[in-house]
């Protein structure tokens, strides 16, 4: 697989997220075969691989650990804080970026980890009551410290990264960004340009919906975190389908799957943009690899960009109660 830069971080040009390895689907798989997943994407030329302290908790650290610690030379692993997690508990109550708090939790994410030192560190979400400037720093000293290679925000405003990029140089901004989630377009990835920082989409396939496998038919279980989506109610689902369908008949005329349309769409659009889909299937990891061989033309991007600006994507992408922690 050919590779991408993030700053001055190497990845391959797709990642792997792990957080569809805790229950956010529905009940947590098989702690076996999701190693033989993850070992599985990096077997066939994955190197990049998200998580978090807030997957699972912990549990989701601990399994990428166990996974790639017997090939941790060959692979890069990002993960994050900024929640306020109960070490003991597991307990979750709002956020909590206090520099004091980011190097427990640093600690703690090396050890769940096995790792001597974290490839990209990510605040996870901006803690609006800790200066960004205090938060960068402490980063900063966890670099000079070799304890973080690279600093990363995930859904933070262009206002906020360009600040923290004073303190510390960003490697990585991770927002939610596909074909039908287009927020980060008019000023994250302008800065991103402008600053020399690579961007990850997180949910490039659309927590699922884009690759053409669920419908309004589609029946999801109360314990699935898409059944308290907007985005996926019976009535937005349908009224999204105008989306899949412009995928399929891309797909259709080459040769391809809607899943891969959607990553080689993100790969076309700037060379410094690294996708992490997951799954927790390899031969869904296949097929999404099958996306780093799809080449869309600029008449097939503008195909795409002139037939999807018609369709008025229905349904917030996120709960309310999720959003308010977005681009601050």
């Amino acid at each position: 697989m050919k590779m991408r830069k993030l700053g001055d971080l190497e990845v391959s040009e797709i990642g792997f997220g792990t957080m569809s390895f805790t229950s956010i689907y529905g009940g947590s798989p098989d702690e076996a075969e999701a190693i033989r997943v993850i070992r599985g994407a990096h077997e066939r030329g994955v190197s990049f691989f998200d998580t978090a302290e807030a997957y699972g908790p912990f549990t989701n650290e601990v399994l990428v650990g166990k996974a790639l610690g017997p090939i941790r030379d060959e692979v890069a692993i990002a993960t994050k804080f900024g929640f306020d997690i109960d070490f003991e508990t597991g307990q979750r109550s709002g956020l909590n970026s206090k520099p004091e708090h980011i190097r427990k939790v640093v600690d703690r994410s090396l050890k769940h980890l096995g790792l001597d030192t974290i490839d990209l560190l990510y605040q996870h979400r901006v803690d609006p009551d800790v200066a960004i400037e205090d938060v960068a720093g402490a980063v900063k000293d966890l670099i000079s410290a070799g304890k973080v290679k690279h600093f990363g925000m995930s859904e933070a405003a262009a206002a906020t990264i360009r600040r923290a990029h004073t303190v510390q140089p960003v490697t990585a901004i991770q927002s939610e960004y596909s074909l039908w989630t287009r927020d980060p377009e008019p000023e994250i990835l302008p800065l991103c340009e402008e600053l020399g920082i690579g961007f990850v989409p997180w949910s490039p396939l659309g927590a699922g919906y884009l690759t053409g496998k669920i419908d309004a038919n589609t029946v999801i279980a109360s314990t699935d975190f898409r059944a308290a989506s907007p985005r996926f109610t019976e009535d937005a689902r349908k009224a999204n389908q105008p989306m899949v369908e412009l995928l399929q008949q891309i797909a259709t005329s080459k040769g391809a799957t809607p899943a891969q349309v959607a990553l080689a769409w993100l790969l076309a659009r700037k060379p410094w943009i690294v996708p992490i889909p997951g799954t927790r299937r390899l031969d869904r990891v296949e097929e999404n690899l099958g996306a780093a061989d799809l080449v869309l033309t600029s008449a097939d991007m503008a195909e795409i960009e002139v037939e999807a600006s018609e369709i008025d994507v229905q349904g917030a992408r996120l709960p309310t109660a999720v959003l308010q922690y977005s681009y601050r």
